[in-house]
């Protein structure tokens, strides 16, 4: 009885060890033959509860996307039109500061290719992936397609070779086809209104702000002057100037339909995470704050204006539309700096979002047009006009520039230049805020501005405001977090001193940096490489904490920045124990004599992170992270009763840290 419970406990034991190893989406495929030489590629997958798998769509600088990989496409075949996702979400990751685009529950890819190459029988393909949920897992798996004999024939995949826990091959990095796949996202119902209606907001507000710019303002009252006075009933210039405001509404959300059409709804997303549509924006932002910071005027051609101003007097609805048109035109040079800003940014979301974002700007700078022709009498309350429109007009250019930096620094970040790093970029924006308040104090004038002996207290309260904010940014370049726009500069990490000037007041372990370390978190000596770190270890004679980590990984940075941080942890780790982490997305390949087949899982190990994920899983028997682990100097395990621990608080954490150390000093 005794030796059956032992092997019954033994059974379970080993049952939950190899239970770690995670494999959260389930692959399915088949080809389908679709004609005399094309076929039809597809990947199923069953995605498990609460984890998302990332699309080949989400930005750089976030999660790692999904790619596919033809390895044998040359002399053999062609792909047919781009590819096609199902369904997705999109999220915005306030840790990486990205909008990230992901599967849940099932993903589906579909390509079809056209055979030239009648001797082939077989496709070979990669899959490497992303998974997330409290822990990220990367994974590459590998399948063989058989070409089919018979048309409209549909077969399951016949071979799934070797399933690698490691690194996503990067572009660059292979001579191989990756697929270029459109994403057809329908996003959540969740994410998509809280994406839409951010944009909507921010629209409308834009929307009032050209409201109060030289170009539009004065044509308020002359509007509906022109509706009340001639028409023959107040009811019919009520009815008029709606017609006018729809036809404003109409105009726009026409222009926010067109570029979408144009683009394509998805590709606008994928547009805005191109290096070279990154910069084109930054460009037009530079262009358009110019224009609104008065160095010239963006107008379209005098003859538009004519020619709709004559179409305009056709009378009925016709008129009017013609009327609202002319409106846009002849305001261009003070709305089209903002429409454009919006367009750009509506972009960067795909989907409808330009569509929503003209819908929101338009309807802001309708409604006065149809209110005051209701309420006439409100006309009286309106201020006049004046110098301090340019004022609204100005701010709005400084407003542009600051925007301008961010779409540069993206391009800066996926290539990965340092040239536009933290501290520059904090740098540029604390002289563009700190120039606006000037301006708003008057202590600088621009070309279009009015002579003035004093300023009005809303335009001190809006210096005040402005200086209140360049003084918050300033720490930011000795390492202060910024967490109010966090989403808009580099991360910490992305910084001449990653650790903060001075180090923030945080020391690390030692003056001069060990042989094979670098500074890492919060300025922590950290190794990336374990017997490195192994021989620091010996010599002075602490604990190991082994930190299985990942560039893109989400909760990795989560626990970096809230837990790590903590005064408490920043201690331990600081003085107390020698840090290794050791990154599973390491793409950096490895000598070719380095190369081995992985005995726990059969997968050829070819980069640095294949063999820190295979270290991973054959010592520790699980692939996520982050995983922590504290061994001693001959690598075993100090925490015998917990002896990894994952995504935890800081409390958790410390308590583990403290035992594990406790127990290698006795």
């Amino acid at each position: 009885m005794r030796k059956l419970l032992f092997i019954l406990f033994a059974f379970f034991a080993f049952s939950k060890v190899n239970a770690q190893i995670l494999d959260p989406a389930k692959w399915t495929t088949k080809i389908e033959k679709k004609s005399e030489n094309t076929y039809l590629l597809t990947f199923n997958a069953i995605i498990e509860k609460d984890w998302h798998l990332y699309s080949q769509f989400t930005p750089d600088g976030g999660p790692l996307p999904l790619e596919v990989i033809l390895k044998n496409q040359k002399g053999n075949f062609t792909l047919v039109g781009k590819a096609k996702e199902s369904k997705t979400s999109t999220a915005f990751n306030d840790v990486f500061g990205v909008n990230e685009t992901f599967f849940h529950d099932k993903a589906q890819i579909e390509q079809e290719i056209k055979v030239t190459n009648p001797k082939l029988t077989k496709i070979e393909a990669d899959l490497n992936y992303q998974v997330c949920k409290e822990v990220c897992i990367n994974l590459e798996k590998k399948f063989t397609f058989a070409i089919p004999l018979s048309s409209k024939t549909a077969i399951e995949v016949v071979k799934m070779d070797s399933v690698k826990q490691d690194t996503i091959v990067s572009k660059s990095e292979v001579k191989k086809t990756v697929i270029p796949v459109k994403s057809e996202i329908e996003v959540t119902k969740s994410a998509t209104q809280k994406g839409l209606w951010s944009i909507f907001f921010i629209a409308f507000l834009s929307g009032f702000a050209a409201l109060l710019t030289p170009c539009v303002f004065p044509m308020i009252p002359m509007t509906v002057s022109f509706f009340t006075k001639q028409s023959k009933t107040k009811a019919k210039g009520i009815r008029n100037a709606i017609i006018y405001g729809i036809s404003i509404i109409f105009i726009y959300v026409v222009l926010g339909f067109l570029v979408t059409w144009i683009f394509g709804a998805d590709a606008l997303n994928a547009l805005s995470t191109n290096v070279w549509f990154n910069i084109i924006f930054f460009i037009l932002l530079i262009v358009f704050a110019a224009s609104f910071l008065g160095a010239f005027e963006i107008m379209l051609p005098n003859s538009w204006a004519n020619k709709v101003d004559n179409q305009a007097d056709r009378g009925g609805i016709i008129g009017i539309l013609f009327m609202a048109l002319a409106l846009a035109i002849v305001s261009f040079s003070c709305t089209g700096p903002i429409v454009g800003t919006l367009l750009v940014d509506a972009a960067s979301k795909g989907g409808i979002a330009p569509i929503i974002g003209m819908l929101g700007f338009s309807l802001a700078l309708a409604l006065p047009f149809m209110l005051f022709a209701m309420f006439p009498g409100w006309l009286h309350s309106l201020p006049r006009s004046g110098g301090w429109l340019n004022t609204v007009k100005v701010v709005l250019g400084f407003l542009e520039l600051a925007l301008a930096f961010k779409f540069l620094s993206n391009a800066d970040l996926v290539l990965q230049l340092h040239l536009l790093e933290r501290e520059v970029f904090l740098a540029i924006w604390i002289a563009v805020f700190g120039a606006l308040a000037l301006y708003l104090f008057g202590k600088i004038t621009l070309p279009h501005d009015s002579p003035m002996d004093h300023i009005s207290v809303g335009r001190l309260l809006m210096g005040l405001l402005v200086l209140t904010f360049t003084i918050y940014l300033i720490p930011g370049l000795w390492g202060a977090p910024l967490k109010l726009i966090n989403a808009f500069p580099p991360p910490m990490e992305y910084s001449e001193s990653p650790m903060g000037f001075g180090n923030s007041g945080i020391k690390t372990a030692t003056a001069i940096l060990p042989e094979g370390a670098k500074s890492g978190p919060h300025g922590l000596v950290v190794f990336d490489d374990y017997e490195k770190g192994l021989a620091y270890a010996k010599t002075v004679n602490k604990p190991i904490m082994l930190d299985f980590t990942g560039y893109a990984c989400v909760n990795c940075r989560k626990m970096e920045n809230n837990v790590w941080s903590d005064e408490r942890v920043f201690s331990i780790l600081n003085n107390d124990v020698v840090l290794i982490s050791l990154y599973v997305d390491d793409k950096r390949e490895l000598s070719k004599n380095e190369h081995y087949i992985s005995k726990g899982t059969g997968a050829e190990i070819e980069t640095i992170g294949d063999k820190w994920t295979d270290f991973m899983i054959s010592k520790y028997k699980t692939n996520t992270q982050p995983l922590y682990v504290l061994t001693d100097l001959e690598g075993n395990n100090l925490n015998t009763a917990q002896p990894t621990i994952s995504y935890v608080g800081v409390e958790e954490y410390k308590s583990w840290l403290k035992t594990g150390i406790s127990n290698f000093k006795k």
